[in-house]
């Protein structure tokens, strides 16, 4: 009989914090209180270290020698940075995506699409952006390209949280909405090229979004960042 695998104590605990990270009950910038989440989640230290590697892996976590463990914050150059790479790589993904794209997997499409007009339209913004997280896996996913897979995900996982932030600057939410419609109506003809283009400008209004219409979020997280270094000087 085959033995069942496992997984090790460090791997869940790193994808509950995780959670904690993207439902925001860890924002950009706390510091990790490692006796107060290992008497939360009922675990000794070590797996809870072994799971703030993983996370620093992924850029979620910032270990800062001799003071412990933040969550990572965004300032303005790293959005600058970020944001054209994953612009790059996502349009890489519905351009594959679409090529590949069988009618199953663009009636999963469509099934997602209708959640997000659904909740835009209730203007929901929690669950749009839960419901909006899934379209863009499926798309990675349905690129079936997993060094592609393997770099996006590990990116996305840093623009998480300014992503959510996005969503609340007055009128984005149906600004994403439409971008979402140009995009469907590219999987829905087949046309790679415009399903590719139209990815690429859905995560550059993001970026847009945030630096130039909600500066006092870049500006306080930047502050915020500065600061903390300072005392760790």
């Amino acid at each position: 009989m085959m033995p069942i695998d496992q997984k090790p104590l460090y791997v869940d605990v790193a994808e509950q914090l995780r959670e904690l990270i993207y439902q925001r009950k860890l924002m950009p910038g706390d510091w990790i209180d490692e006796k107060i989440l290992c008497d939360q989640i009922g675990i000794s230290r070590t797996p809870l270290r072994e799971a703030l590697k993983v996370l620093h892996a992924e850029g979620l976590i910032e270990i800062v020698p001799r003071r412990g463990s933040r969550v990572n914050t965004l300032d303005e150059d790293g959005l600058h940075e970020l944001f054209p790479v994953m612009a790059t790589l996502e349009g890489l993904c519905a351009y594959f995506a679409v090529s590949n794209q069988s009618d199953k997997e663009l009636e999963i499409f469509e099934q997602i699409h209708a959640e997000l007009e659904r909740l835009a339209s209730e203007g929901n913004i929690d669950e749009y952006f839960e419901v909006n997280h899934h379209f863009h896996t499926q798309v990675q996913n349905f690129a079936h390209n997993r060094w592609l897979s393997r770099i996006t995900v590990e990116l996305r996982n840093v623009l998480l949280l300014a992503r959510h932030r996005q969503l609340q600057v007055p009128g984005r939410l149906q600004q994403s909405l439409e971008e979402h419609r140009m995009i469907m109506d590219a999987f829905r003809s087949g046309d790679a090229k415009a399903a590719q283009a139209r990815m690429n400008h859905h995560l550059c209004q993001q970026e847009k979004s945030l630096a130039e219409e909600d500066p006092e979020f870049i500006s306080t997280m930047s502050q915020k960042k500065k600061s903390d270094d300072s005392l760790v000087a």
